[in-house]
């Protein structure tokens, strides 16, 4: 292969355009217009990238598919290597002159408007994509790109702390910019059941009608508020039937999907359902790590992978307590003056990892959660009835005892009507097999789990 830079560049360019037609726009836009041709060496291309964490996400999301491609346009194996773009310091009289004629050569830069109600940090630049979210962020993005299409209505929904206020607020930042005249009003359920009623009390419905029925996408933060109150439940069918009707975008958060909400009237239940449901899971691990490592070049400060590694292996709940993790590292490090090391980390995080709050969930609360969860009663989970209703919930609840609380087995099996400590055990191991056939079944345990958390938290 010659390895003349012209040559290169050109495979370069034919490469990058025959992905561009393999992957969504999204993906291109967010992390191969970022990619630029530095130079070449023999039987390889070297790329110049924004950041550290650019490189990293690159390297593993699309460096084996990138040089594959090569390999099927020049026969023969090219290796792509990245080099992180340092920012240029002008220090002579003549680089300056020639950065301001270049300066002058191009068109002023987009200014970023900023949504009155949105977070401005909440785009999707910012948002890590993995396995767990990805079908979300790609379904959000092109809702951004085309609302009142395809996607309408969207519900997103997942626990605590996966990213659900950041993707809906992301739909609405993306939008805000692409179409300078369109209204979008972002609220969450609590503060849309608020005005509803102050809209009551002081006779200004019509106030609030038009404020919701004549926008142009409609953001619903946390629809899970919404069980219960009937006359808000009401107001929402039909502000959502009058932008359905006029094809105007709405997009929903919740924590679960709808058919678990409880006291949710059937019609709205039906109206959330009508358009697309995409859930968040968990981050695996490797989302962790990215997650992790965007964070701390956000904040520039200095953490060892050797900590990182340490964090993500021992927090694997969510991305908000990786947050907290990380914030307490940074305070510790400023405060003290101290480097972080993996002493000082294991040291200051031991009670993100331990979670002592587990040692004081009880098994009547675990046993409460899981019998609410599948409709069927504490007493039917301790009781002697082995019908599958009742003795799926129990492996589930004996299971999540054991996993989330330092009750031994045979404190287990007495909680659960005396049973013995290989009932528990066999229940377990049960669990542990049928996850590895259902997909579905892993996601419900985490959802259950979060669910027995919050409660504890909350009362």
């Amino acid at each position: 292969m010659p390895n003349q830079k012209w040559d290169y560049e050109v495979f370069w360019k034919e490469v990058t355009n025959t992905i561009r037609h393999e992957i969504s726009e999204q993906e291109y836009v967010m992390w191969f217009n970022n990619m630029e041709y530095s130079s070449s060496a023999e039987e390889e291309i070297r790329l110049s990238v924004p950041s550290s964490f650019y490189k990293d996400q690159v390297s593993k999301r699309y460096l084996p598919f990138i040089e594959e491609k090569l390999f099927e346009l020049s026969g023969q194996p090219v290796k792509i290597s990245f080099t992180v773009k340092a920012k240029s310091k002008t220090s002579s009289s003549e680089e300056k002159k020639t950065a301001a004629k270049e300066k002058e050569k191009k068109p002023a830069p987009k200014v970023i408007k900023t949504h009155p109600r949105l977070n401005s940090e909440y785009s999707f630049e910012k948002y890590v994509i993995g396995e767990n979210n990805s079908f979300a962020a790609n379904a959000a993005f092109a809702i951004s790109k085309n609302p009142g299409t395809a996607y309408n209505p969207c519900l997103i929904y997942g626990g605590v702390g996966l990213g659900k206020t950041h993707l809906i607020q992301a739909i609405g930042n993306q939008a805000y910019n692409e179409f300078s005249t369109m209204k979008i009003v972002y609220v969450t359920a609590e503060e849309f059941t608020n005005e509803f009623i102050l809209s009551i009390k002081e006779k200004s419905s019509h106030k609030f009608k038009n404020k919701y029925r004549k926008v142009d996408i409609l953001l619903v933060d946390d629809i899970h508020f919404l069980p219960g109150k009937v006359e808000t439940q009401e107001e929402l069918f039909h502000t959502f039937n009058a932008l359905y009707d006029a094809n105007k975008q709405m997009v929903f958060t919740c924590d679960r999907p709808v058919s678990e909400l409880k006291a949710l009237s059937d019609r709205l239940r039906n109206r959330f359902e009508r358009g697309l449901n995409v859930d968040l899971q968990p981050p695996s691990f490797e989302t962790r790590i990215a997650i992790l490592k965007q964070k701390i070049e956000n904040k520039n400060v200095d953490i060892p992978d050797e900590v990182i590694e340490l964090i993500c292996k021992n927090i694997t709940t969510n991305v908000r307590d990786l947050e907290k993790a990380l914030t307490k590292l940074v305070a510790y490090a400023d405060l003290v003056n101290k480097k972080i090391t993996l002493e000082i980390a294991q040291r200051q995080l031991q009670d993100f990892f331990t979670q002592p709050s587990q040692k004081n969930i009880s098994l009547d609360l675990i046993q409460k959660v899981v019998a609410d969860y599948f409709g069927v009663s504490s007493n039917d989970l301790k009781g002697k009835k082995r019908t599958k209703a009742i003795a799926f919930p129990r492996q589930v609840a004996m299971f999540i005892s054991r996993e989330i609380t330092e009750y031994s087995t045979t404190e287990v099996g007495l909680d659960f009507g005396g049973r013995d400590h290989t009932t528990v055990m066999h229940a377990c191991q049960k669990i542990e097999n049928t996850q590895k056939t259902d997909p579905t079944l892993e996601p419900t345990i985490q959802h259950l789990i979060r669910m027995i958390r919050e409660y504890k938290i909350n009362n």
